[in-house]
């Protein structure tokens, strides 16, 4: 299991995003959270189990909402840490 950071950039904050993709990463069991950073971007932390995984949560990232428009996603591996659920972090 490896912890991964991902920077989300675009029309990402304000139309529901953090929303749909934190339902989206439950229902597919992922673990972690995102939340709305300063600059308007958007940040995830998740643990990541192989490259399928890796590239099922980019699936969610870029869909996204209705509403919502992807322009760049960024990610890297980082620090592990345990998470007990997927949330939304304010």
């Amino acid at each position: 299991m490896q912890t991964y950071k991902f920077i989300i950039k675009g029309k990402v904050q304000g139309v529901w995003y953090r929303k749909f993709v934190s339902e989206s990463a439950k229902e597919e069991g992922f673990k972690g959270y995102i939340k709305n950073l300063p600059n308007k971007s958007v940040e995830a932390l998740v643990n990541i189990k192989d490259e399928s995984e890796l590239k099922r949560f980019i699936e969610i990232l870029k869909k996204g909402s209705p509403y919502s428009e992807v322009k760049e996603i960024n990610y890297q591996k980082t620090e592990n840490q345990n998470f007990e659920d997927f949330e939304i972090r304010y």
